[in-house]
């Protein structure tokens, strides 16, 4: 059997163009916009090149901006624009910006937003790209969902497995993912479906426990194998315990301090939960561990909740630490000032759930 990184594409790729008009359609770009495409060293040429294809036939103006780098998925926060003159100059000028790699807590990428520009990321495969378009319904939901967020003020999650940790919301904004970038100052991933916060500055408290099934989609991209139980106390992870997957935990975390004194991999991140149908828990399983097969759909199968440490200058906060650990939970209750929303996993709010489309 080939390792999955050499798995070779299903989807006929001359259909590429065409789903990337079809993403494009929904990102609103219109004739007369101007559209930069932001790659790397290790960009899919194809991807580039159906991008200018579908600006073509919708009449938009189209360039590249290719980066001297590959951005790690690893190290989130790099700034791969701004440094070389003009550049961010350029971007703050366009309508949508589609970019292949992560921009996700780095300085530019709020600049260009404030001036209302779009941006779309697109870093999955192929098959993954027609497999998680979004469905008919998804923005809807996740509007919805956005209104209750916003409006709690402690969310509750526990789990039979000993999770039970509470946080309070208000302090930063809510942020959501519908799958495409239609609005202006509107970041979004091809592939997306999910809803996240950051907690009130140490507010957050109580036990977090990781169980095998779960998955690590940052940095490690693999099921976990064996519980790990954190407690939480003040907004920070103050002890993780557990066997080999505690462990990558606790290096990993380690290896993002400064300083012996740094806390800041261990403050907790983004919190949520994911809303796409088109995605499936056990994509890792059939994919392997590639993490440009993962990247969205791990992190939005429907009722996963997404438990995170490190950085939050996303919403404003000021860490930049690059010790940050993304891990997407099963069969955990949700609830938003005593509403559960979601069940042992399960959405039970009707108006968050959206059917899924047989592609």
């Amino acid at each position: 059997m080939l390792p999955a990184h050499f798995q070779s594409t299903e989807m006929n790729p001359a259909r590429l163009p065409g789903l990337f008009r079809q993403q494009f359609e929904m990102s609103a770009v219109k004739k007369g916009e101007t559209i930069a495409v932001v790659s790397d060293l290790g960009t899919r040429r194809e991807y580039v090149q159906a991008s200018f294809a579908a600006a073509d036939d919708l009449g938009a103006d189209i360039y590249e901006m290719c980066v001297n780098s590959i951005p790690s998925w690893t190290k989130v926060g790099v700034p791969t624009i701004g440094q070389c003159k003009g550049t961010l100059e350029a971007l703050c000028q366009v309508d949508l910006i589609v970019i292949f790699h992560v921009p996700l807590f780095a300085s530019w990428l709020r600049a260009v937003m404030q001036r209302g520009v779009r941006v779309l990321m697109i870093i999955d495969a192929p098959d993954d790209l027609e497999q998680l378009m979004s469905p008919p319904g998804l923005k809807e939901a996740l509007k919805y969902a956005n209104a209750l967020y916003k409006a709690t003020r402690q969310v509750r999650v526990t789990s039979r497995a000993g999770t039970d940790f509470t946080y309070d919301c208000g302090e930063y904004p809510t942020m959501i993912q519908w799958g495409y970038a239609d609005e202006p100052g509107h970041f979004d991933h091809w592939g997306a479906g999910h809803i996240h916060t950051f907690p009130n500055e140490g507010s957050a408290s109580g036990t977090v426990v990781i169980s095998p099934g779960d998955i690590v989609i940052l940095p490690y991209c693999r099921y976990v194998q064996d519980p790990i139980r954190l407690e939480v106390r003040e907004g920070h992870v103050v002890s993780i315990e557990g066997g080999l997957d505690a462990k990558l935990m606790r290096d990993w975390l380690e290896d993002g301090k400064v300083d012996e004194h740094d806390r800041d991999p261990y403050a907790l991140s983004h919190l949520g939960w994911g809303m796409n149908p088109q995605a499936r828990w056990n994509w890792l399983g059939l994919t392997g561990g590639e993490p440009e097969r993962n990247r969205a759909a791990a992190r939005v199968f429907p009722g996963n909740f997404l438990f995170s440490t490190g950085p939050n200058t996303q919403g404003g906060g000021k860490r930049t630490t690059r010790g940050h650990y993304d891990v997407p939970m099963r069969d955990c209750t949700v609830a938003l000032d005593g509403r559960v929303v979601i069940n042992e996993g399960r959405i039970v709010d009707e108006r968050m759930r959206v059917a899924r489309v047989r592609r």
